[in-house]
Formats: C-alpha cells, structure tokens, sequence
C-alpha cells in the first residue's frame, strides 16, 4: 500500500509538470486595414432614412446584431442600427445607391425567418426622439418635482430640446 502510495503522488507529479511545458504561447497579429475595405461616404449624396419593424427575431446577438451587420455593409448604407427589444430597425442609405427594396432583400437574405413590415421614409427616427427626450430629462430636469419637468422642458438649452421648440 505504500509502494501504492508512491507511485500513485510521482505520476500525478510527473503529469502535473509535463501538462505545465506545453502551454501554447499566444500570439498577438495585427492586421492592418487598406483604405479600400472602408466604407467611403459621397458628401453629395441624398441620404434618406427608413425605419421598419423586423418580425421573426430570437436573440440580440444571434438576429439583430447579425442583421446590423449585414445592413452596414451594404453599398450606400451611411448607418444602420437594429433594436431587438423593439423589434425595430432604422437606416440612413444613399438614394442612388440604395432602396427600400434592396434593404428588405439585404434582411430576408439573411435568414427566411426574418421579414420586414410597415418600412417607411422618415425625417427623423423615433428613437432618437425617445433618446433625446431621455437625456433632456436626466440634463435639465433631474432635480426638479414633476410638476416642473413640464416647464423646465421648454428652457432646457440642449441641442435635442431646441430643436423640438
């Protein structure tokens, strides 16, 4: 049994310490990025927005995200931002280079769950409105009563609040 003993502790010993040698170094790499591979914006262009729901979304990472990406790279797109919990997308895309149809391909081609509903041109997208409305309140109103959040809303100097005025 001690013999047992000792030969069972240098084993684990010995594979304890022969594990500990061939531990991969990592190894950092840097890519470099050329300047055709981003995206190049025409200061002449005519860019409008759509904001649209997406139906068939199951994750934020897996769906959505996945979805941003690929509305991103699309060839006119200036930005694209998918919200999950609102099922809703909005993009800012070239005129001559993109359309509402070409972006409702662009997400059903993702996946045929997918679908996009109710896509409208809009001057502004809600949900910078609810944002700004957000930040107006936390910047200008976070010490008052509720009774004068209403007017302090109107004083509020922020650019988001003067805008609405």
């Amino acid at each position: 049994m001690k013999y047992f003993k000792i030969i069972l502790t240098s084993t684990f010993l010995f594979v304890f310490f022969l594990a500990c040698k061939n531990e991969p170094k990592s190894e950092i790499k840097t890519v470099e990025m050329s300047e055709e591979s981003t995206k190049k914006l025409d200061p002449n262009a005519t860019y409008s927005k759509a904001e649209f729901s997406i139906k068939g979304m199951t994750c934020e990472i897996g769906c959505a995200k996945t979805i941003q990406k690929k509305l991103a790279s699309m060839e006119g797109v200036k930005s694209a931002t998918v919200d999950f919990k609102n099922e809703m997308a909005m993009v800012e895309y070239d005129v001559a280079k993109a359309n509402p149809m070409s972006i409702t391909k662009t997400v059903t081609s993702v996946s045929d769950t997918y679908s996009v509903e109710n896509m409208k041109t809009v001057a502004e997208f809600s949900g910078s409105k609810m944002a700004c409305k957000k930040d107006c309140k936390k910047a200008c109103c976070k010490d008052k009563m509720d009774a004068h959040k209403k007017a302090c809303a109107k004083e509020c100097k922020k650019e988001c609040c003067a805008k609405k005025a």
